[in-house]
């Protein structure tokens, strides 16, 4: 059907794909052992500006890399077929916000293959994403200054730009695994906003900005940069957050930034990190599972439609704060008590690796 004449056919057809592959791990595994990704690639590459085909493709392509067997098989032939130039371009006008939001969270789940590292740097996508969560912060802090007064809200064409700050700051969280692109972020001067990030009232937005910041500083120059643009006030406040991955990065951030200290330095950090990683209900506090693999963390809900949801939707951080509860994404049942400086130096060290 998506490589039928006749326009409206197709536009059904990636629709009807969309929703299918939505939290549903069978209809992935089907739709990528028939060719889907190959097919939705090619559809995308054909429909040129029409965003009512390619909006709907991008979010099944979203859907199939991620959250299930194949998963890592689709990330890869999304690039074996050429399909990351065309995401890139997306990104940039004449895209609508909500197919802007779909390639983000495409390219989030791409970045998971480290084999995409590296094409993605060389398309451009860094520079990018910078451009889109500038831009999304940016329309966020005057829309505060203004009281957002408007009947609209927060949202531009059905979106809400704190998803594209969560979305562009999860990708790059992601994509700095890479030393490259850890050298192209940091040239881009975006930390300072990174740590600005660490004080928003989003919880999720912390979560991706410590994230980020956990990659960066494992390079020195990014580390002395993340310490000099006034980090460590909000690092060591986000150790109490009930978020177990936030207090977690912010500890690995804390523990990376003191490196190059002295050791009764270090050893005094450890000793107060451990100290404020304990639960105040004296439950055991332990390295939640999926910051095994801190991508994983990240990981939002396939979307029950390709339409007029949130990147982020049932899980929202938005939501979540806004109605006074706590996003649980991340959190693990506690496991054993880091009673040790070298526990936790292991512990720090590991969630970034």
């Amino acid at each position: 059907m998506l490589a039928h004449n006749d326009i409206n056919i197709v536009t059904c057809a990636a629709g009807i794909l969309s929703n299918l592959t939505c939290n549903n791990g069978r209809n992935k595994m089907i739709v990528c052992q028939v060719g889907g990704i190959e097919a939705l690639v090619r559809t995308i590459l054909q429909a040129g500006d029409r965003e009512d085909i390619t909006e709907p493709a991008v979010c099944a392509l979203r859907h199939l890399t991620s959250r299930h067997p194949e998963a890592e098989m689709a990330q890869n032939a999304v690039r074996l077929h050429y399909g990351l130039p065309v995401l890139v371009k997306l990104l940039h006008p004449p895209s609508r916000w909500p197919l802007i939001k779909a390639v983000i969270g495409l390219m989030r789940n791409l970045a998971l293959c480290p084999a995409n590292h590296a094409p993605l740097r060389e398309q451009g996508a860094l520079p990018r994403l910078i451009q889109l969560l500038m831009r999304a912060h940016q329309d966020t802090q005057r829309r505060a200054s203004m009281g957002s007064t408007s009947s609209q809200g927060g949202y531009v064409d059905g979106v809400r730009m704190e998803e594209i700050v969560e979305g562009t700051v999860g990708a790059l969280h992601i994509l700095a695994r890479d030393a490259h692109n850890r050298a192209v972020i940091r040239s881009l001067n975006c930390i300072p906003l990174f740590v600005q990030l660490l004080y928003s009232n989003i919880e999720n937005i912390q979560r991706v900005a410590a994230g980020v910041l956990c990659e960066l500083a494992q390079d020195k120059e990014s580390a002395e940069i993340i310490e000099a643009e006034g980090a460590t006030a909000p690092l060591t406040e986000l150790l109490h957050s009930r978020n177990e991955g936030v207090a977690t990065y912010a500890a690995a951030v804390l523990f990376r930034m003191s490196e190059d200290k002295p050791q009764d330095y270090k050893k005094r950090l450890s000793v107060e990190l451990t100290s404020s990683l304990c639960r105040a209900d004296a439950m055991p506090w332990a390295e939640p599972h999926d910051l095994h693999d801190p991508g994983m963390m990240m990981m939002p809900p396939d979307e029950p439609q390709y339409r007029g949801e949130g990147m982020f939707s049932h899980h929202s951080s938005v939501s979540s704060v806004h109605s006074g509860q706590h996003s649980t994404m991340g959190r693990q049942p506690h496991q054993g008590k880091a009673s040790s400086e070298f526990t936790f130096v292991t512990m720090a060290t590991k969630v970034c690796s």
